[in-house]
């Protein structure tokens, strides 16, 4: 086993910090198996209780109970005995390992859609204990980034396995200023002019816990607040399919019209999940510098340090005051906006990235 694989490990059970008695449920598929093993290794070590299931979004198993599914017009509701051993863990371990990226690809969206939904208490519950997500490196994924197997797999370990006190540090600055700031404007060319409202949510520095890679700070707009409109220039993989060009125009908070180049199929599938679906539920800003390509892979390409990413749907909890809504929905799908060139970051009126360079960096011209 690369040794790596074992640090990987080390990381994740330090990130839902695994102890005596422990509830863990790890949701992988096949081809984790060596991290999977790895983290069964450490539980015995601390003296843990893990479980393993196949993840419910990805792989062959999945793709052929949705078709069967909807061959069958079934109406998906929320299982209740996968509830009833969510609700009994302690923790979570979410391990992304796709044998085949495009598996899901001839899933219908309405279909994938409805069943999240139905999963969405599932969802809600696991996000209330301690848990993370993280990719292990296959030679699918390689593929879909265009990178060798082993190159790969350096690119992967080198953006997890780093100084992340470090990282911390370097992140700080940009979480002060959003803790403090209200308006948030987004600018990129002509294509992208957005504004929404922060004040009184909490900007948090991510890390090496619900995520891992980390490399983020990130926060939650005021439903209500974002107007403008928005191109996400860089593609977004969802369900084994590749939207290209969204874009979208918000007023008085939610998505009043929408279009994509490609698959604006899957695009529509997922603002039409929910009322939640239509409205912003996270801003975030990559800064995570080590990721330095475009992977189609949403944990690592959102962290790129000249991105921003949001996300329309669920808000996480952490990130919204005690005064503020919280948005729902059983969605939450990151696209991102780069922001190298012709582009900035306002706060409150002050330029605080300008063409990928943040004003506490070197090479920062406002």
């Amino acid at each position: 086993m690369d040794p790596r694989i074992r640090e990987h490990a080390q990381v994740l059970a330090d990130a839902i910090d695994l102890d005596t008695g422990d509830n863990l449920v790890i949701k992988a598929e096949p081809a984790a198996d060596d991290l999977v093993v790895a983290l069964y290794e450490l539980a015995g070590d601390r003296g843990a209780h893990p479980v393993t299931l196949r993840t419910n979004r990805s792989g062959r198993a999945i793709r052929g109970y949705l078709r069967s599914a909807d061959q069958a017009g079934v109406e998906f509701e929320t299982p209740g005995h996968e509830q009833a051993l969510v609700e009994e863990a302690d923790c979570h371990v979410v391990i992304r390992a796709n044998e085949n990226v495009t598996e899901m690809d001839d899933v219908d969206s309405d279909t994938t859609a409805a069943y999240q939904q139905a999963h969405s208490p599932i969802l809600n519950e696991r996000l209330s204990d301690r848990w993370t997500l993280t990719q292990h490196p296959t030679p699918a994924n390689a593929q879909l980034a265009e990178m060798s197997t082993e190159a790969y797999e350096n690119f992967v370990y080198d953006a997890i396995l780093k100084d992340w006190d470090e990282q911390e540090q370097f992140q700080s600055t940009m979480v002060e200023i959003l803790e403090d700031g209200r308006q948030v404007r987004i600018v990129s060319g002509e294509t992208t002019d957005v504004t929404m409202s922060v004040a009184g949510n909490h900007a948090l520095n991510d890390t090496n816990v619900h995520n891992i890679p980390g490399g983020e700070v990130f926060t939650a707009p005021v439903p209500d607040s974002v107007e403008g409109e928005v191109l996400f220039d860089k593609p977004v993989y969802q369900n084994g399919r590749e939207v290209l060009g969204a874009r979208l125009v918000f007023e008085d908070g939610e998505v009043v019209e929408y279009d994509a180049e490609k698959n604006g199929d899957v695009l529509e599938s997922i603002l039409e999940t929910d009322p939640g679906a239509k409205r912003l539920g996270e801003l975030g800003i990559g800064m995570n510098r080590d990721i330095d390509r475009f992977t189609y892979n949403m944990l690592f390409d959102e962290k790129m340090g000249d991105t921003v990413h949001m996300a329309v749907g669920r808000a996480y909890k952490e990130t919204v005051g005690d005064d503020n809504e919280q948005n729902q929905s059983a969605q939450h799908v990151d696209m991102i906006v780069d922001m190298s060139e012709d582009s900035r970051i306002e706060v409150d009126g002050e330029v605080v990235q300008k063409d990928g360079v943040f004003r506490f960096e070197d090479g920062f011209e406002g």
